[in-house]
């Protein structure tokens, strides 16, 4: 990883709506249409499938909002609200490992149908939660951002 494969910084909130149109009337954000839905996970528990909800500002520094899901990993964070940094990553399972091996606790982790995870989060005791996402999403996200529909 390296710091210039930081692309967002992801907001975990209780009101999705308030929170964007907040957002957008402060600061000027434009936002994606929402993405998300029944979306496979594996949590320190086991499997499981969540319904997520989320967006990504258009402009930049790009912020993703995303709907809280109680009693996950997707709660409000105190303070500043930040959940995470998110970052590209060539070989998420590789990474994940090396986090790992430093002391990043699996959070959570989004695999695709044959098993192959796509996005992980991690923690350490002290800094930021980090994701890890799967460069090769960058050409559909990007594409998302530019037109502010949702990729196909």
């Amino acid at each position: 990883m390296k710091a210039t494969d930081q692309f967002h910084v992801g907001v975990v909130v209780d009101d999705f709506e308030a929170t964007s149109d907040e957002l957008a009337e402060v600061f000027g954000y434009t936002w994606c249409e929402e993405i998300g839905g029944p979306t496979a996970v594996t949590l320190p528990t086991g499997d499981t499938v969540l319904d997520f909800r989320s967006t990504y500002s258009m402009s930049t520094p790009r912020l993703e909002i995303i709907q809280s899901i109680p009693g996950t990993v997707w709660t409000p964070a105190a303070g500043s609200g930040v959940h995470h940094l998110g970052y590209w990553s060539d070989d998420v399972a590789a990474e994940s490992a090396a986090l790992a091996r430093r002391g990043h606790t699996v959070e959570a982790i989004g695999r695709r149908p044959d098993g192959t995870p796509y996005w992980a989060y991690h923690r350490a005791g002290s800094g930021p939660r980090i994701e890890l996402v799967t460069r090769a999403l960058q050409p559909n996200l990007e594409q998302y951002w530019a037109n502010g529909r949702k990729p196909s």
